[in-house]
């Protein structure tokens, strides 16, 4: 089978690798659908993870059709369109550091259990949509991290896949008003789209006055504070960190869901005198599976997430978009 390993630091190729015969508590998955994540684009640039520096297989946002099935597999079926954990092994991450990668032909999963390592999807949701499965996980994860309640009023800081992924996650949950600021016009427009209440273009707009006019003043011992419950940060960049916990009222929490490559200073008087709450996320410990029901029940706006898609022979053509800032929100690569 052909599948996509990385070879060198920036370079990426498809390359024939022997298939691994399916064993008798084991599924084989013919891939038809697989996002890049930005993680892979860091992965690339270095050469790929330890020990599989020079030969390390990449993707990890799958979803495809089950072609053979062990004779100690349960409730899996030929035939089952499937979403998969790439997690499910531990030690053996798929596509990130692990023996296999789910931007190939076929992906085996070893030890299959359904609703563990990877769950059933039904004919009408569309691969490329079904592939948002794994950060579709790591945006609900971010979410209930922070648990908004219904009658909260939140900004969803960046309408990057993860940002729009949170939005939808809150507005699922029934959470009242959220907003969504960025740059990108483009993207402020999806946010709509997938149900944001209001937008903030952050470059023309003063946010902080938007914000307080959209959520009204909120109680601080610090004037122009907005009403805010919750704010999180999918965006990544310092001056969010710095706009939110500038802006914060009283008992308001900040969810950290981005990658920040360095380390930021933060005001801690502000954080100690406002009883402010911030909160890490990574990944998802338990909403993997979690998100595929809402992604099943509301695929069409999921599928507003989705920028591009490419064939896997012009995978060199995706991943040169996806590291061109502002060229794509997320580009999902099909299989035939």
């Amino acid at each position: 089978m052909r599948a996509a390993i990385i070879t060198a630091p920036q370079q990426v190729d498809i390359v024939d690798v022997q298939a691994t015969s399916v064993g008798p508590a084991d599924i084989l998955v013919k891939i038809r659908a697989c996002g890049i994540c930005g993680s892979d684009t860091l992965y690339i640039s270095i050469g790929g993870l330890p020990p599989r520096q020079g030969c390390m297989p990449i993707g990890h946002e799958p979803a495809g059709e089950v072609v053979e099935v062990g004779a100690e597999v349960r409730d899996i079926a030929v035939g089952d369109r499937v979403v998969v954990n790439p997690m499910a092994v531990a030690d053996d991450i798929i596509g990130n550091g692990g023996s296999t990668g789910a931007l190939a032909e076929y992906l085996l999963i070893t030890n299959a259990v359904r609703g563990r390592s990877v769950e059933v999807i039904p004919d009408h949701v569309p691969y490329q949509v079904a592939a948002l499965n794994e950060p579709m996980a790591v945006a609900l994860h971010a979410v209930n991290q922070v648990a908004p309640r219904h009658g909260d009023q939140v900004l969803v800081f960046g309408a990057g896949p993860i940002g729009l992924g949170i939005t939808i996650a809150l507005k699922s949950r029934g959470v009242q008003h959220v907003v969504v600021a960025d740059i990108l016009p483009d993207r402020l427009e999806k946010a709509l789209k997938v149900g944001a209440d209001a937008v903030i273009n952050s470059a023309e707009e003063d946010l902080a006055a938007r914000l307080i006019d959209l959520h009204g003043e909120g109680d601080s011992m610090w004037p122009n504070r907005a009403g805010t419950d919750v704010f999180l940060d999918a965006a990544g960049v310092p001056a969010v960190l710095d706009t939110a916990l500038g802006v914060a009222k009283r008992g308001a929490k900040l969810g950290i869901v981005a990658v920040h490559k360095e380390p930021i200073s933060l005001d801690l008087m502000n954080v100690m005198s406002n009883e402010l709450t911030i909160v890490g996320s990574m990944g998802y410990p338990n909403e993997i599976f979690e998100v595929t029901k809402d992604i099943v029940d509301n695929w069409e706006k999921y599928r507003v997430i989705i920028s591009h898609t490419f064939d896997f022979d012009d995978l060199d053509e995706a991943l040169r978009c996806v590291s061109t800032p502002g060229a794509a929100d997320k580009v999902v690569i099909t299989f035939d």
